[in-house]
């Protein structure tokens, strides 16, 4: 059924303001020292022309993933690009983190050390900070726990943690936020000690949160970094916690136990599913699904279930998704094309309406689901979106007084230029035309596929968006349209400000 939406020019009510540096992103330590990601679709597999096979033992690892170089953050592209979208927390971190070794003085020789998994060298954490600091970023870490740390039974000690913050603040790009262990309630995949138990993690978490407090109390500490402990993907799997897969996950109340050490901001992964890599555990979205309600209620109903635990935990704080993207394992094979647009802005509009906080975008460079492609750094339809969202959305959200519905996710913001007005972003998820009412003259910036909606190019008002010389941006500027009606198209995003 076509949807008619009536946009105001003043009177909305005001929700809150919101976090400037609400669009952030992840590189992952594997990123930074090399190591093991998500194995890349084969162009076929992009465009929906061949089937990605179904892998069922997906815990052999080497089924879904390979072995890359490390990124390099001293690129030029990768810099000008990061820093265009605008300040952001950057946060290294992943499973990878869990594992690796501190060899800022080079003396194994490049042998990692048993109880590890990989090395990380002094100049390649010097390079991350130095890309840190030239996109005015702050920096997000959660630190090694694996057996070479420590055993189950022994409580954490904090020499390789301080061997990374005292360089980092020595450098002069201090850690501004830390989280424990990265999804630590995934026991048994995450690489933590043997018979390690969730009352070892409430032990050595209020450990290390003392740690903190004593020796670097500017650092928020930031937990308890879990997934999937809640029903994160509505029909397609059961009640939180449990088992997924044969594999134990632990809840946010056993991680945490009795705590002792407060946490400054309470944060969770989300992932609106688990990509056709990992399709074998559950929790996956065919690609007719990618606009429907249901799929695009993900992100939302996440955020709203882990109210409660925010409020229990870190009562009037923040909430953080230190991981987020479209599907768990690297991205789904149309996480790079245009169709995954709706569901980014979607989430970034719905969270907005339901508390203040920071996304961190899973990743800035890597897989399928990477806002700029792995190597080449060209951005996809994602990172123009949420470029034009940090363009045009004001700090101040409000409520639209439009009900979320098929065609019609409608969300309000402030100007982000300070003028008096709103800056709306409409989201039709169906298949017919959306029908918007000016109630003024307006600029309009019109986001559609380019020809289809597994697009690898997005347009701009009709305007394919693609990098220029010397890798200058396209140009982002909107259409004038009169006061009247507006047609947003089947699939389309359209920023309307007023």
């Amino acid at each position: 059924m076509a949807q008619f939406v009536t946009l105001r020019a003043s009177g909305l009510e005001k929700i809150r303001e919101i976090d400037q540096r609400l669009v952030s992103y992840n590189v992952e330590m594997t990123e930074v020292t090399g190591g093991t990601f998500w194995k890349a679709y084969t162009e076929a597999q992009v465009d929906g022309t061949e089937e990605f096979p179904v892998i069922r033992d997906w815990t052999n690892m080497g089924n879904l993933q390979q072995w890359y170089e490390p990124i390099d953050t001293t690129n030029p592209r990768l810099i000008k690009l990061a820093k265009d979208l605008g300040v952001a927390w950057v946060r290294v971190s992943g499973t990878w983190a869990n594992k690796t070794y501190y060899d800022f003085d080079g003396h194994t020789g490049g042998v990692v050390p048993e109880g590890f998994q990989n090395l990380l060298t002094k100049q390649q954490w010097l390079n991350l900070l130095d890309f840190v600091r030239a996109i005015d970023g702050k920096l997000l870490v959660s630190i090694a726990n694996c057996p070479g740390i420590h055993k189950a039974d022994e409580p954490m000690p904090f020499d390789q943690a301080e061997l990374l913050f005292k360089t980092s603040k020595e450098y002069g790009v201090p850690i501004s936020a830390a989280e424990f262990t990265n999804e630590p309630n995934l026991i048994a995949l995450s690489g933590l000690p043997q018979g390690y138990t969730p009352a070892d993690h409430a032990r050595d978490h209020d450990l290390f949160g003392a740690w903190l407090r004593e020796n670097y109390p500017e650092c928020l500490f930031v937990g308890p970094c879990t997934v999937g402990d809640i029903n994160l993907f509505g029909a397609l799997s059961g009640a939180g916690g449990g088992m997924a897969a044969g594999f134990q996950i632990v809840t946010t109340e056993q991680l945490l136990g009795d705590y002792k050490s407060p946490m400054d901001v309470f944060s969770y992964h989300y992932y609106n599913g688990v990509s056709e890599r990992g399709a074998a555990m559950g929790g996956h979205w065919p690609y007719e699904a990618a606009l429907s309600e249901q799929y695009l209620a993900v992100a939302g109903n996440c955020a709203r279930q882990y109210l409660a635990r925010r409020d229990k935990y870190v009562p009037g704080g923040q909430m953080w998704v230190t991981e987020s993207g479209d599907a768990g394992c690297g991205g789904n094979t149309w996480a790079s094309t245009y169709v995954d647009v709706p569901r980014t802005l979607n989430e970034l509009g719905d969270f907005c309406t339901v508390t203040d906080g920071v996304i961190f975008h899973n990743t800035l460079a890597s897989s399928d689901y990477g806002y700029l492609k792995h190597g080449t750094f060209l951005p996809r339809p994602n990172y123009f979106a949420v470029l034009l969202w940090n363009r045009l959305m004001g700090s101040t959200c409000y409520a639209s007084g439009e009900e979320i519905r098929e065609g019609a996710h409608v969300y309000a913001h402030s100007r982000k230029d300070g003028q008096e007005g709103y800056t709306y972003l409409v989201i039709n998820n169906s298949k017919e035309v959306t029908t918007l009412e000016l109630p003024k003259d307006a600029t309009v910036y019109a986001l559609t596929g380019n020809g289809k909606l597994r697009s690898r190019t997005m347009l701009l008002n009709g305007r394919a968006l693609v990098l220029g010389e010397n890798d200058e941006l396209p140009a982002l500027d909107g259409a004038a349209v009169p006061a009247g009606t507006l047609e947003v198209q089947p699939g389309g995003c359209t920023f309307v400000v007023l």
